[in-house]
Parts: C-alpha cells; sequence; structure tokens
C-alpha cells in the first residue's frame, strides 16, 4: 500500500501540491488525473523518493521513500522524459536495471524487445519519442516491481502501441500483485485500465473514487415525458444534469439502475432507458457539483 499524508511541496512562491493525503491499495490500478501543473508529476517525484516533501509523508508498504533504499526496490519510476544513458542500447540498459533489481527478467524482456520491433543492439538516443515510452514500460514492467509509476506514459504513443502498453500492464496484474499508478492529463486514455481514479487540481485533490462505485451509483437516463413532469422529476431524482428537447429528456441522476427505474415507471413515460456511463461523463457529472467544470481541466 502507498499512503500520502499531508504531502506538500513548493518551488519557491508555487505551491505544487497542498497537502495531498491519499491511500493507493496494493493490486489497484490508480489513475492520476490533472491538466500541466496540477501536481501530478510532483506528486509521483515525491512517491519516487526523487523529490523531498517540504510537508507530509509519503510512504510504500510502511516505509519512508525518501534516500531509502529498500523501499526504492518496491517500484519502478518512469518519468515524462525517462533518463538513460549516452549511446545505451536497450540491452546495455536491461544489465543496468538488473544490478538494481536481481529479479529482473531479462529473457522476457528480449521477447517484448521483438513483439514491439525494437531492436536490441540499436542506441536509444536514435529511438522516436513514443519507442522510448514503450522501451520504459518494458523495462519496468520486466523488473517485477511491486509498484510501477508512470508519469504520461501513454503520451506520444500511437493507437496500436497505446493499446500493446495497456496488454502487458493487464497481463502483469492478472500475473501478479501488480500495482501501476499511472499519471495523465487525459481521461479517455485510462479509462479501461483503471480501477480507481484520483483527479488532482492546482496541487490538491478534486476528487477520489473506485470506478465500480461510481458506475453503479450514477445513471445517464433518457425517457420521454410532458414538461408539467419536470418538477415530479426534480423531486423524485437527485439530478446532476438534465436537458429537454421537446418530450425527450436526457438526465444524468444518483442512484443504481434498479432504484432509477423504479421511480421511473412510476411517472408511465412513453419509453425509457439507461445508457451506459463514460468515465468522462461520471466526472462531469462529479465535478459540476462542486463547482468545477472539468472540461476545463482535462478534457
Amino acid at each position: 500500500m502507498i499512503e500520502a499524508v499531508n504531502l506538500t511541496k513548493r518551488f519557491d512562491s508555487i505551491l505544487a501540491v497542498d497537502h495531498i493525503s491519499a491511500t493507493i491499495r496494493t493490486g489497484s490500478v490508480f489513475g492520476l488525473i490533472g491538466t500541466n501543473g496540477a501536481g501530478k508529476s510532483t506528486f509521483l517525484r515525491m512517491a519516487a523518493g526523487v523529490l523531498k516533501p517540504d510537508e507530509g509523508t509519503v510512504t510504500v508498504d510502511g516505509m519512508t521513500v525518501f534516500e531509502n533504499e529498500e523501499a526504492k526496490r518496491k517500484f519502478f519510476y518512469i518519468s515524462d522524459e525517462q533518463y538513460f544513458f549516452p549511446n545505451a542500447t536497450p540491452l546495455d540498459m536491461a544489465a543496468f536495471y538488473k544490478t538494481l533489481y536481481p529479479a529482473f527478467n531479462e529473457k522476457r524482456f528480449r521477447k517484448f524487445l521483438v513483439k514491439f520491433t525494437l531492436q536490441k543492439d540499436r542506441k536509444i538516443q536514435t529511438f522516436s519519442k513514443g519507442m522510448k515510452k514503450q522501451l520504459s514500460v518494458l523495462l519496468g514492467t520486466c523488473t517485477k516491481t511491486k509498484y510501477l509509476f508512470c508519469d504520461e506514459t501513454f503520451d506520444g504513443l500511437d493507437p496500436v502501441m497505446r493499446q500493446g502498453i495497456k496488454s502487458i500492464l493487464a497481463n502483469e496484474i492478472d500475473e501478479r500483485k501488480f500495482t501501476p499508478i499511472i499519471a495523465s492529463h487525459n481521461l479517455r486514455e485510462l479509462e479501461d485500465i483503471c480501477d480507481h481514479v484520483g483527479l488532482l487540481h492546482k496541487g490538491g485533490v478534486l476528487l477520489s473514487k473506485d470506478l465500480e462505485t461510481m458506475k453503479c451509483n450514477i445513471q445517464k437516463v433518457q425517457c420521454a415525458l410532458p414538461k408539467e413532469d419536470d418538477k415530479k422529476l426534480e423531486k423524485m431524482f437527485d439530478i446532476l444534469q438534465f436537458n429537454r428537447r421537446g418530450k425527450l429528456v436526457t438526465m444524468t441522476v444518483r442512484g443504481s439502475e434498479e432504484q432509477v427505474i423504479a421511480k421511473l415507471s412510476v411517472l408511465k413515460p412513453v419509453f425509457y432507458e439507461c445508457i451506459p456511463l463514460s468515465l468522462e461523463e461520471i466526472f462531469i457529472s462529479e465535478t459540476e457539483v462542486v463547482g468545477y467544470d472539468i472540461k476545463n481541466l482535462i478534457l
């Protein structure tokens, strides 16, 4: 488990991370969402022990991370601009990481290089940004660490590359107790892989929830009802969003699907249906309630 308590970091007059408290359970896939400057990278760098917090603590399996080699062996950190030794090849970097992580699986790494058509003896400095991102994830997963910190890992990848990386992470999750923490400015990239998402804004946590719980407790409904039923709908439901076009009503409400349908059927609409919500729609609904327009934050 990774736990941050009142984590704070300043750079001169800029408050980059503002008293963040968060718990990341082992075995979860945690998505960290926010615009550039929201504090995602700074949070990950403190979690990885690259930066020392000004206030608060961050622990990995109960161990403080900063200047703690034992704690650092439990994770692999992939920065937005991953560092590689000058003139190094993929095999050179694998040999280096094998000295830091004894469980490094070189055989699997070589198979990954073939699968992703990355030349084992080619200098990494000649790789494209997307190829470097792929290589970083391959190295990280082959270290067999318990945690993997990913900062904008999908940025710069084409759709095929992105899906390939997601499949590797998914396989690792299935095979062992593996916990990726993935920071991104794009909510859509994380929808099909994360089970918990935290939204950072201006250095603080705006929202942190389990996705399955969120999806079960928010419904998007379309129904055909006369305008005079609008007040009844307001009384019956906790409405997050409401739109009417003629007799067609589209609304996002709180409650389980069974609860929503049971209430709605009382009004005897001409038709009604529950429509699956995207992760983006759920976050728009949740954040607008607390006064933020998420479309201006992360979309």
